[in-house]
C-alpha cells in the first residue's frame, strides 16, 4: 500500500513524522492488547465496570483509586450508608460490590457514596447505563434498567454503505409539538421521510445523556447512558432496528473530545482526584467549552473511551460513529485561532500524541467489531492522513467532514452580492482536497443555525419568509433564495468528495434557527422543533424544495457518481457559469442574477446528452424555461450547445451509459 508521503509530495519531508506515529498507535494497540488476539478481545471493560446480574448476584464495580471508602446507596437502603453494600477494594484501584438479586430491583433509584481524604460526595458510576432526572428536583440518580425480556432484533444491519448520504438529526427536536420528542416519535414520523427522501444513514445527535438539553448533547456527562429523555433503551433499539430493515445505516454523534465538569452527574472528581479521567492541570480544562478533557495517555481512559465504542455497537447494533470535536482533541490548544497553513503545525510539539494515537486506536477496534462501519472525524485543521488506513501511516477514519464549505457559504452570501459570487473560488472550496482524503459535504449542518444565526434559506429570503412563502404571494427575492438555495444544495452534493449530509428539515429549506429552552428564551421549545407540516402544504413553496432534494438524492445515487473525483469542465467567472462532470454526468451552473445565455457552448466528450434534472422546473418551484427529458449534441468539435436560463442548474446525462 502506498504511503501518504508517496501520494502527497508536500509529506515527504514528515516522512519519519508520519512512521513514528503509525509505529505508536501500534504500540499503543499491542500495549492494551496484551497478548490478546485482537484489540476487539481486549476491550470489555463495559463488561466489568458498572452494576451487573452475575449468577444469583448484583455486583458493582467502580475504578477509584483515590477513594477511602464506598458505598452504594438508593432506594433499596433509604440511601444510607450501610455495610451491607459498602464495596471492597479489590486491588488497582478497583472497588467491588456483591448482594443477593433480592436486595437490588427493577427501578430502583442508585448513586456512589465516595469518600476521599479531605471531602465524600455522591456520585454517578462511570460505566452506568441508565440515569434518570428528578422531575421535579431536576437532580439525576442511576437508574436499575431491566426490559423484562431481551430485545428480539428482526432486521440485519445493513450492507456497507458505498456512498453515505446523511441525514443528521435530533430526536428530541423532530416533533412539531412544542416538546421533547422521543424515539418512538422520530420512528414514526421522520424515519419513513428519510427512506423517501433516499438518504441512507442517519447520523444521530445527543444520544449520551447529558445534563443540560440545551448543550445539543455535547457535553456529556455518562457515556455509557442512553438519554433517557428521549425514551428506553428498547425503543430505540426497536428505531434502529427499523432503520436496517429499510436498508438504513444509524451512526450517532460520539463525544469523547471531552467531558461535562459536572461533578454530581459526570465523571468530575468522581474518586475526589482532579485527574483521574482528565489530564492534569491546565491541560484538563477546555478554554472554550468549560468542560474537562480526557488524558489520553493513561490506558485507563483508553479502555474506557474504547469500551464505550464497543458498547454502543453491540448493544444498540449501531453502523459506526461521527467522532465530535477531532480538532480539539489533537492539539494542546485545541486549534484555537490557527490557520493551519503551514504542514508543521500538524508534526510539531502542539499535537497531543496521545490523543491521535486514542484515534487511531479508535478505527481498529471499530473496524474490528464491524468491518462495514463507517467513521467519520469532524476536524476543520485537515491533519494529514486522517482518512488514510494505518497501514498507508494514515489515522483511520473512513470520513472527514469538509467543514470549510458550509463556512464559505455563509461568507459568500454575508459579504458578496449574487454578481460578484467568485466561481473559481466555488469551485476550489467545493472540490478541493488532499489526494487521500475522503470527505462528507454539506451546504449546512446543525451548527449554521444554532440560535443568533440563520439557516441558509433563512440568509438568502429573511423577513419574507414570514409573508411569501405560499405560490401565490411570492416575490424576486423570495424567488431569488429559492432559486440559490437549490442550486447551492446542487453544487454541494455534486462536487463532494464521496459523501454528502443534510441537517434534519433543511431538505425543505426550514425556516429560522435552533434554540433550545434556556432562561433566556423563557424555556420555550418553539424553535426546538421541526415544522413538518410547511412541506406537506401545497400551498407553500417548501414542498418544492423537498421535492428538488429527493431527485437530487436520487440523481447522485444512480450509477454512483460520488464514486470518482470530480472535473472542471467550464468556469466563466465573468458571467458566473460553473460547468464541471462526474463521470458520464454534466453539472452547469449558471449563478448569474440576471442573463440567460441562449447556445451556451462548452466542450465535453463526444456524444448525446439527456437532461435529467434542472433547478428551474416547475416542480421544484421554478417558473419552467427548459423542457424536460430535451437531448443534446456535441457538434463537429465536441463543443456541447445548451440554454442555460439565469439562476438555474442543469444536470445532463451521456446517453447509452
Amino acid at each position: 500500500m502506498k504511503k501518504i508521503y508517496d501520494i502527497d509530495p508536500l509529506l515527504r519531508p514528515y516522512e519519519g513524522a508520519l512512521e513514528e506515529r503509525t509505529r505508536r498507535i501500534k504500540a499503543c494497540e499491542a500495549k492494551l492488547c496484551a497478548g490478546r488476539e485482537s484489540l476487539s478481545d481486549a476491550v470489555n471493560n463495559h463488561l466489568f465496570y458498572g452494576l451487573h446480574r452475575d449468577g444469583g448476584s448484583w455486583v458493582i464495580r467502580e475504578w477509584a483509586p483515590n477513594a477511602s471508602r464506598m458505598f452504594l446507596v438508593g432506594d433499596f437502603n433509604n440511601w444510607k450508608k450501610s455495610p451491607a453494600y459498602e464495596l471492597k477494594v479489590i486491588g488497582q484501584g478497583n472497588w467491588e460490590l456483591r448482594v443477593p438479586e433480592s436486595f437490588i430491583s427493577r427501578g430502583d433509584l442508585y448513586k456512589l457514596w465516595v469518600e476521599w481524604p479531605g471531602g465524600a460526595g455522591e456520585r454517578l458510576p462511570a460505566y452506568v447505563r441508565r440515569v434518570v432526572q428528578n422531575p421535579e428536583t431536576k437532580i439525576f440518580s442511576a437508574e436499575v434498567w431491566e426490559s423484562g425480556s431481551p430485545y428480539k432484533w428482526r432486521n440485519p444491519s445493513p450492507a456497507k454503505v458505498g456512498t453515505p448520504f446523511i441525514y443528521e438529526c435530533h430526536i428530541g427536536m423532530c416533533s412539531e409539538k412544542e416538546e421533547v420528542s422521543t424515539f418512538d416519535d422520530f420512528r414514526t414520523t421522520v424515519l419513513p421521510r428519510v427512506k423517501k427522501l433516499g438518504y441512507n444513514v442517519i447520523q444521530i445527535m445527543a444520544l449520551q445523556e447529558h445534563p443540560y438539553y440545551g448543550s445539543f448533547g455535547y457535553q456529556v456527562s455518562n457515556f455509557f447512558a442512553l438519554s433517557s429523555r428521549f425514551g428506553t433503551p428498547d425503543q430505540f433499539k426497536r428505531l434502529v432496528d427499523e432503520a436496517h430493515g429499510a436498508g438504513i445505516a444509524v451512526i450517532m454523534d460520539m463525544v469523547h473530545s471531552h467531558s461535562v465538569s459536572n461533578e454530581a452527574e459526570g465523571l468530575g472528581k468522581l474518586d475526589g482526584s482532579e485527574d483521574l479521567y482528565f489530564y492534569r492541570g491546565a491541560a484538563g480544562y477546555h478554554p472554550a467549552w468549560g468542560s474537562r478533557c480526557f488524558d489520553y495517555g493513561k490506558d485507563e481512559v483508553k479502555y474506557f473511551l474504547l469500551s464505550n465504542l464497543k458498547f454502543w455497537m453491540e448493544e444498540y447494533r449501531l453502523d459506526g460513529f461521527r467522532f465530535d470535536g477531532v480538532t480539539s482533541m489533537m492539539y494542546w490548544n485545541h486549534g484555537l485561532g490557527i490557520a493551519f497553513g503551514d504542514y508543521s503545525l500538524y508534526f510539531d510539539s502542539g499535537v497531543d500524541t496521545n490523543a491521535v494515537d486514542y484515534l487511531g486506536l479508535a478505527n481498529i477496534l471499530v473496524h474490528s467489531v464491524n468491518p462495514s462501519a463507517i467513521t467519520i472525524a469532524e476536524d476543520v485543521s485537515g491533519m494529514p492522513g486522517l482518512t488514510a488506513p494505518l497501514a498507508a501511516c494514515g489515522v483511520g477514519f473512513d470520513y472527514r467532514m469538509s467543514m470549510g464549505v458550509a463556512d464559505h457559504w455563509i461568507k459568500w452570501i454575508k459579504e458578496l452580492p449574487d454578481e460578484q459570487w467568485p466561481m473559481w473560488d466555488f469551485w476550489n472550496e467545493l472540490s478541493a482536497k488532499r489526494p487521500e482524503e475522503r470527505t462528507i459535504s454539506y451546504a449546512e449542518c446543525h451548527d449554521q443555525a444554532l440560535v443568533g444565526d440563520k439557516t441558509l434559506i433563512f440568509r438568502l429570503i429573511d423577513k419574507d419568509m414570514y409573508y411569501s412563502m405560499d405560490y401565490g404571494h411570492r416575490n424576486m427575492g423570495v424567488d431569488r433564495g429559492v432559486a440559490l438555495h437549490k442550486m447551492i444544495r446542487l453544487a454541494t452534493a455534486a462536487a463532494a468528495g464521496n459523501g454528502y449530509l443534510t441537517f434534519m428539515g433543511n431538505e425543505f429549506g426550514h425556516p429560522e434557527w435552533i434554540d433550545f429552552p434556556r432562561e433566556g428564551n423563557g424555556w420555550s421549545y418553539s424553535h426546538a422543533r421541526r415544522l413538518w407540516s410547511l412541506p406537506e402544504n401545497p400551498d407553500l413553496l417548501y414542498g418544492a424544495l423537498e421535492a428538488f432534494d429527493r431527485a437530487l438524492m436520487s440523481l447522485l445515487k444512480r450509477g454512483d457518481l460520488l464514486g470518482k473525483p470530480p472535473e472542471i469542465v467550464f468556469i466563466d467567472d465573468r458571467k458566473k457559469v460553473l460547468v464541471f462532470r462526474r463521470k458520464n454526468v454534466i453539472f452547469a451552473l449558471n449563478f448569474n442574477a440576471s442573463q440567460s445565455f441562449v447556445d451556451y457552448g462548452f466542450k465535453v466528450p463526444e456524444g448525446e446528452y439527456r437532461l435529467v434534472l434542472d433547478t428551474d422546473s416547475g416542480e421544484f418551484a421554478g417558473y419552467s424555461r427548459l423542457q424536460g427529458g430535451e437531448v443534446h449534441s456535441t457538434d463537429s468539435t465536441g463543443v456541447l450547445r445548451i440554454y442555460l436560463p439565469s439562476r438555474c442548474g442543469v444536470v445532463l446525462k451521456k446517453k447509452n451509459n
